[in-house]
């Protein structure tokens, strides 16, 4: 029997066309995971592509562009699938002799415009097909679920129902929704994974580039090492990562030392206006509309900010940023959550979007009322979940 390895393995050298797909959150994991598996893939000699959801409010490639575009291979990721198949015309030409063949566009038809040398055409001589998708593999990253791909997935079920699906994770919840399921929860992190699928294969596929890319996926996830699930598996892994060329120094450089004043202002002001309810369990921040027009939180990553926040408070299940509309009569919240909850699930009643790691909604509602409409109700839920 083959181990899982050596499937994924098969599987990739039959695949003429792979994607690679990662989760709408635009996590650094996930991306870092991604473009290791995309630059090994490429090194190999295998036609790949890389996507992820740009997110409802189409802010996510923007923000990660500021943190993560000096991982190798960052611009080839797609924000939506092209050509994932063809429409195919066929005329049966059988009785006649093709001269010529234009088309012309008239409104909102195409006209196909055929010119026989001798003899005709009938309308039944006329037939339409489709080809095959482009990609005959998928490698789904980091993502609980096919949900968890936005419109990547929505927009494109056919084609993840019609197509083997290796899904890579580390996380207890995912739904094992692949033909093949690489899964380790015993790991602090999805590069973890690519780390031990690809040191499998002896011929130096694992470069410098993509010993970096896992490299940052890790140190993102442990925040640079410092996270309370660290492992000495997970400082073993790293250590040999340093050894295959890995450029820790420029990781840590782009990921740590590197930050935008509007960053490190907003920060500031979102710590100080941190609240919590008794149990600590639910922490929230209010933008008031001043504050919030002063910053231009659709280009800023929270993700850094509110991981610290996490790990200076474990008891910490669910975080509420909230900016002030000019008016002060609603707020653009986003949700983050922690293991063992949903953010999608907390702002359900609002018509959240997102998913369970990352929710925003718009909620119409005051700062005097805030405690009332939106706090109450949700620590109920975690009430009742926790005790």
């Amino acid at each position: 029997m083959l181990t899982p390895e050596e499937q994924i393995y098969n599987q990739i050298e039959k695949a003429e066309n792979i994607l690679i797909a990662f989760n709408a959150d635009w996590n650094g994991d996930a991306i870092a995971s991604s473009l290791a598996l995309f630059n090994y893939l490429k090194k190999s000699g295998k036609k790949v592509e890389v996507a992820a959801w740009l997110g409802p409010e189409e802010t996510s490639k923007e923000k990660a562009v500021a943190i993560w575009n000096f991982l190798p291979g960052f611009d080839n990721i797609q924000t939506s699938l092209k050509n994932l198949r063809k429409f195919i015309v066929s005329l049966d030409i059988s009785q006649a002799v093709i001269n010529q063949i234009k088309y012309s566009v008239d409104g909102q038809r195409l006209n196909f415009i055929i010119s026989p040398e001798k003899g005709w055409f009938k309308p039944e001589d006329i037939s339409t097909s489709s080809s095959g998708f482009k990609h005959d593999l998928i490698f789904v990253i980091d993502t609980p679920d096919l949900e968890s791909l936005g419109q990547i997935y929505d927009s494109n079920v056919e084609f993840f129902y019609k197509t083997t699906i290796i899904n890579i994770d580390h996380q207890a919840g995912n739904e094992e929704f692949g033909q093949i399921n690489y899964l380790d929860l015993n790991v602090v992190s999805t590069a973890e994974i690519i780390y031990n699928l690809l040191k499998q294969d002896k011929s130096g596929g694992l470069d410098e580039d993509v010993a970096t890319c896992i490299l940052a996926g890790i140190i993102s996830k442990t925040k640079n090492f410092k996270s309370a699930n660290l492992t000495p598996r997970t400082l073993l892994t790293s250590s040999k990562l340093i050894t295959y060329g890995a450029r820790r120094e420029e990781i840590i450089s782009q990921l740590y030392r590197s930050r935008p004043l509007p960053a490190l202002k907003l920060w500031g002001k979102l710590l100080n206006n941190l609240q919590s309810d008794n149990e600590k369990r639910l922490l929230w921040s209010l933008l008031s509309p001043d504050e919030s027009e002063s910053f231009d939180a659709a280009s800023i990553d929270l993700t850094e900010i509110i991981d610290e926040i996490i790990t200076g408070v474990p008891e910490a299940k669910l975080i509420l940023v909230a900016f002030a509309s000019p008016q002060g009569d609603s707020y653009r919240v986003t949700a983050f959550a922690a293991k063992g909850v949903s953010a999608i699930e907390a702002l359900k009643v609002w018509q959240g979007v997102g998913n369970h790691k990352i929710a925003t909604a718009s909620i119409g509602v005051s700062s005097e009322h805030w405690n009332n409409e939106v706090i109450a109700p949700i620590k109920a839920k975690l009430d009742k979940n926790f005790g």
